[in-house]
């Protein structure tokens, strides 16, 4: 076989686009075409002579490009010259994995299957859609030189792997806030900072219970607490919601007694609602009966405005047995990634040993850099900003809501936060409706996929609006928009032959 030729077009681009100099090129293919069987194994290759004048390079690349393949097993040398090595791969085989013919993968573990339904980058950027904090609006010259700080402070010593707790003093003003602000009862030794909240969700599935336990979650409720408890193997129960949050009943408490109980107590995601002190209280009590873990998700409690919002169900009994998870992707921004989870110190050992045989931790700039901004009162100044801001763009959401949409929607859990939850009155599926929206440049969440599968029912059909990055002055805009993709799927609906 003319090798000289063969090389020749792989030079020409033929071939994987490999690195930009003429030898990283020559062996990339070389490789690629031995991998591919388009080299024989125990063929024999040019000399490095003849294949530099054919290709017209220095003889060093070719040196370059057999000696590396050499050294990865690749090729060797013997009497009759420079040889493709016997690999064991046959040929067949190897032009298969190039083909539509190629070899399924392994399959995944069952938990990979689960079906998360999480929004993509795009649904996120979209007008309306929920979780995204005002990021225009976030103090972004002030966050600089915290960053600026924290990293003219880093040592050599802190390079390495961070605490398996977190960074001591973010930790501090974590406990020292949570102790003002929510009436958390917690020392900083009691506070580990995770990758937001989802990692303190995580955390707690895998140590709070075994595979096979019965985890409770609100239905509707939050997907992340939904694929944390079902990626840990838990049986997850869903449980009715009601004016007033989570809502067992006795026989729940008889038929399927829980492990762990997830609840967003004061602000009921997606719904809305805000646990009062009785059910929070009587929770507690019964928790502690069954002997199970109370997981509360406080997520964005710092924008209630309507009312002060209760003190945080751990901090209401000093041995309740609850988890308190928080995260800084709302108050802050969701590419810092940090959270945070308080647990009762008797425990603190044992995930101290959990967290520590399952992986290193980083990120200590960021964490001193926010450590910072809390102590130095931008944190506080912050979250006064936008709870002002987020209850104007939440009334403009509202007026325009009942102003065009009177009929066709019942809009709930306006009492602060970051989003609205609307009940869709017109015979239409919200999935249909938010998927024509998508297309038009609105994000309209649907709401019956917070509800475990088949339990959504005409109750939960409607949608999960975010106003936290609307401007008060589009309000009216978006509202008229949505109104017309409700009636243009509504129409489309009407006329499809049944």
């Amino acid at each position: 076989m003319d090798y000289g030729a063969l090389l020749a077009a792989f030079a020409r681009e033929e071939g994987p686009q490999g690195p930009a100099t003429r030898q990283h090129r020559l062996y990339a293919c070389l490789r690629w075409a031995i991998l591919g069987g388009k080299i024989a194994e125990g063929a024999r290759l040019p000399s490095t002579r003849t294949l530099s004048a054919e290709l017209g390079m220095a003889r060093n690349s070719v040196l370059y490009a057999y000696e590396h393949l050499g050294a990865e097993g690749f090729l060797v040398g013997t009497r009759h010259g420079t040889v493709v090595a016997s690999l064991g791969l046959a040929r067949e085989a190897a032009v298969g994995r190039d083909s539509a013919q190629a070899p399924e993968a392994p399959p995944l573990a069952r938990r990979a299957a689960i079906p998360h339904g999480g929004p993509d980058e795009a649904d996120r950027a979209l007008p309306l859609w929920p979780g995204v904090p005002a990021l225009d609006e976030f103090p972004l010259a002030a966050w600089r030189r915290c960053m600026e700080r924290a990293w003219r402070a880093i040592d050599a010593r802190q390079l390495n792997y961070a605490p398996v707790q977190g960074h001591l003093p973010l930790r501090q003003a974590i406990a020292q806030y949570l102790r003002v602000s929510r009436g958390v009862r917690c020392e900083a030794e009691q506070v580990f900072i995770t990758n937001g909240s989802q990692g303190g969700l995580e955390l707690c599935a895998r140590t709070l219970a075994d595979a096979g336990d019965t985890a409770w979650i609100e239905n509707p409720g939050y997907p992340g607490a939904r694929a944390a408890l079902q990626a840990a193997d838990l049986r997850l129960v869903p449980i009715a919601v009601d004016a007033e949050g989570l809502a067992p009943s006795a026989e729940d408490w008889s038929a399927t007694p829980p492990k762990l109980i997830y609840i967003t107590p004061s602000h009921q995601y997606p719904l809305g609602a805000m646990m009062s002190l009785e059910r929070r209280l009587a929770l507690i009590r019964q928790a502690r009966e069954a002997g199970a873990w109370l997981v509360e998700d406080d997520y964005d409690s710092e924008f209630r405005s309507e009312k002060v919002p209760l003190s945080a169900v751990q901090g209401l009994d000093a041995h309740a047995p609850a988890i308190y998870v928080g995260t800084f992707s709302k108050t802050m921004f969701p590419a810092l990634r940090l959270g945070f989870t308080v647990v009762p110190a008797p425990v603190v050992p044992a995930l101290l040993g959990a967290i520590g045989a399952t992986g290193m931790r980083g990120r200590v700039a960021d964490q001193a850099a926010l450590a910072d901004f809390i102590e130095s009162g931008q944190f506080t100044l912050h979250l006064r900003r936008m709870r002002q801001l987020y209850a104007r763009r939440r009334e403009a959401l509202q007026e325009a809501l009942q102003r065009h949409l009177g009929g066709v929607v019942t809009v709930s859990g306006g009492a602060g936060g970051m989003h609205l939850s609307a009940r869709l009155e017109a015979s239409v599926a919200d999935v249909d409706v938010s998927r024509a929206a998508r297309v038009q440049g609105l994000g309209l969440r649907p709401l019956s996929p917070f509800c475990l599968p088949g339990t959504a029912g005409t109750l939960y059909n409607g949608f999960v609006l975010g106003y936290a990055g609307m401007p008060p002055e589009r309000a009216d805009g978006l509202v008229r928009h949505m109104g017309r993709v409700i009636e243009q799927v509504s129409r489309a609906a009407a006329n499809r032959p049944s």
